[in-house]
């Protein structure tokens, strides 16, 4: 199902989110993966867009959903799962993650995204009529309007080189 316009901007944070997982992926993967810069770029993920997101997430998308009772127990998950990232990126931030640490934020973080797009999105867009879609869709403009607008780039540490 193509996204609605009103969810398209936090599917757009979604997409850094998952740029930023699947990079971090590839560089453990590969025994790249110095975890000090990585966490330095997971703050700076947080602070510049993933707070927002998920505020927004909190304020604007779970009271909508939770009014429909096939829902409730998704949000739920939903919720706890925001509580659990946000101990990872406290984690990141006092630089306390290894590299196990760093495998397992990339793996909570994508599953994680791909629930509320593939479930609680999907399920949103043939809940409510256009009105309450249009209505959702300016709270999240309010809302995110705090968010850094541009992606946080990688610096040289944590920027992918292509293999000789």
């Amino acid at each position: 199902m193509l996204r609605d316009k009103s969810l398209i901007p936090l599917s757009h944070q979604h997409q850094h989110a998952l740029a930023l997982c699947v990079r971090l992926d590839r560089a453990l993967q590969a025994g790249e993966a110095d975890p000090i810069p990585w966490q330095e770029e997971i703050e700076q993920h947080f602070r510049q867009e993933i707070c927002f997101h998920f505020e927004a997430e909190e304020k604007e998308v779970f009271p909508v959903a939770v009014r429909f009772d096939e829902l409730k127990p998704l949000v739920e998950e939903l919720q706890s799962e925001h509580e659990t990232l946000r101990e990872s990126f406290a984690a990141a931030a006092s630089r306390s993650l290894d590299a196990a640490g760093l495998q397992r934020f990339v793996a909570s973080l994508a599953m994680h995204i791909r629930k509320e797009e593939r479930q609680l999105f999907e399920r949103l867009q043939g809940l409510l009529n256009p009105a309450e879609m249009s209505a959702l869709g300016i709270a999240l403009e309010r809302a995110l309007a705090d968010a850094t607008q541009a992606c946080a780039l990688p610096d040289q540490a944590t920027r992918l080189r292509p293999k000789p």
